[in-house]
């Protein structure tokens, strides 16, 4: 059998060497940070630095000395800067939402699991009550022992005054207790 790698069909070959190695990022890291950057973005504390910063900018270029200015009338550089912040806060802010929309899915599929399961309970319970309804529906009710009851009480009450009056005619093993004949 041959030790080189490269004859065997049962093992991948060896990837090149890269010259230049690319830079590796922790994608989780990543997106924690790129939620907190949305998240912060999405605050008016935020709005408010936002406002803060652009305000003091056109004072300054606007009030300051000719030769302190550092940005003119059209305010180019500020545009710049702006759409620079832009331009990375909306990739940011799309990978955000990626990210809790995979969460949102993996709580959806959660639910729909616990809801299958509920429903499945509810079915069992519901054939189980059903059950107990039919084997209710057999079981005698406590008016039925109490008139089959006060039969028996009527039937003994019979027999005694029978036995006193001096009647032996009839023997209580000879009687129907139901129907008294």
């Amino acid at each position: 059998m041959s030790t080189d790698r490269r004859t065997r069909l049962d093992t991948p070959r060896e990837t090149r060497r890269q010259i230049v190695r690319r830079p590796t990022v922790d994608a989780d890291a990543f997106g924690v940070f790129a939620e907190s950057f949305a998240r912060y973005m999405g605050t008016a504390k935020f709005l408010l630095w936002m406002t803060a910063f652009v305000a003091a900018w056109i004072v300054w270029n606007v009030l300051a000395p000719a030769d302190l200015r550092f940005d003119e009338f059209p305010f180019i550089f500020l545009t710049l800067m702006l759409s620079l912040q832009a331009s990375y806060a909306a990739p940011l802010i799309l990978l955000a939402q990626n990210r809790q929309e995979q969460r949102d899915k993996v709580v959806a599929e959660q639910d729909r699991q616990a809801n299958a399961r509920a429903h499945a309970d509810m079915e069992f319970l519901a054939r189980e009550v059903a059950s107990l309804r039919m084997a209710v529906g057999e079981v005698a009710t406590r008016d039925f022992l109490r008139s089959e009851l006060r039969g028996l009480l009527g039937d003994i009450e019979e027999l005694s005054r029978a036995e006193a009056d001096g009647e032996t005619s009839a023997t209580p093993g000879d009687q129907d207790p139901r129907t008294g004949h």
